[in-house]
């Protein structure tokens, strides 16, 4: 007999439902960097291959697992994908546009890079309450925690994730003051400190409250 917390889980289980209600070909759509404070805003475009069993995925929602985990099934996760594709906004992109307009930006060039790979889905499902993704693709479903329950969106979620949180690594070799290798560029007192002490880095979103909220000049 399952215990409690194994039919919870059992539950939370993505699967193929939100995708067999649409038409034709499916993707899921997430994104993430929303709120950092500096790097990039990067969004995932993930078709998944339709000879793979539903059982066999592995994808999950990213923040459901450790940064170990998303790593060790990242590989995975892009082989059980027909096709995938990344779009992002750069932090100068997000000052200057606003976060509402460099979402569609990075959501847009995530279909380019799809359609580059003659991918172009006639559905897509997508995590949240707002529609960033129309006109890119013709029918969209919007699901609350879509991530938790749509295989799509998670495998969309497992890639963004990995993919940026790389690219934030990378940039902590480069600019070493602000805690990006664990904070990603989010929050956290190491990189509150940095900020305090060395100011911002080229990768900062200077038009984001913290700037004020920590007196800091938007100079560079």
């Amino acid at each position: 007999m399952r215990s409690a917390s194994a039919s919870r889980l059992a539950k939370k289980r993505p699967s193929l439902g939100l995708e067999r209600s649409l038409r034709g070909v499916v993707c899921g759509v997430d994104e993430v960097g929303k709120g950092s404070w500096a790097g990039p805003l990067v969004v995932c475009v993930a078709v998944l291959s339709s000879d793979v069993a539903e059982g066999d995925f592995v994808a999950r929602d990213s923040k459901s697992l450790t940064e170990t985990r998303r790593e060790q099934i990242f590989d995975e996760v892009a082989r059980q994908c027909a096709a995938w594709a990344l779009g992002s906004a750069t932090n100068e992109e997000c000052d200057a546009l606003g976060m509402s307009a460099a979402q569609r930006l990075a959501t847009t060039r995530a279909f380019a890079e799809l359609a580059a790979q003659s991918v172009q889905p006639d559905s897509a499902v997508v995590d949240g309450r707002w529609n960033f993704v129309s006109p890119n693709v013709p029918q969209v479903l919007m699901q609350v925690k879509a991530d938790t329950e749509s295989l799509s969106v998670a495998a969309a979620s497992v890639l963004a994730k990995v993919s940026r949180d790389r690219l934030m690594r990378e940039a902590a070799e480069v600019h070493p003051h602000w805690a990006f290798a664990s904070s990603k560029g989010y929050p956290c007192p190491k990189h509150r400190r940095g900020l305090l002490e060395h100011g911002v880095s080229p990768l900062h979103r200077t038009s984001w409250a913290f700037m004020e909220n920590l007196g800091l000049s938007p100079v560079r």
